[in-house]
């Protein structure tokens, strides 16, 4: 009734291998997605070119107009380009 046959043992084996090869497999998967890609192969990926990373964008600061409201990068102080705005040259 509980004994040990050749079925049940091969059967449990057999389980066992799948679920430490599908470990190993999705451990892979995981590795490739945090790797950067490009470089190899010849060809950058589409959405490289068009997004940079974060680290390579400069950002700045944007104020709103007192006159109407739209926003101004803060340094520059150029206009809205609407009448009457404080920052046009």
């Amino acid at each position: 009734m509980f004994g040990l046959s050749p079925t049940k043992i091969l059967f449990t084996a057999l389980i066992i291998a799948a679920v430490w090869y599908g470990f190993k497999w999705l451990g892979r998967v995981q590795e490739d997605q945090k790797k950067p890609r490009g470089g190899g192969g010849g060809r950058a990926p589409s959405n490289q070119a068009s997004h940079p990373n974060a680290s390579d964008v400069e950002y700045e600061d944007l104020v709103p107009c007192p006159k109407c409201g739209d926003y101004v990068i803060a340094d520059k102080r150029t206009g809205c380009g609407k009448e009457g705005c404080p920052y046009d040259k």
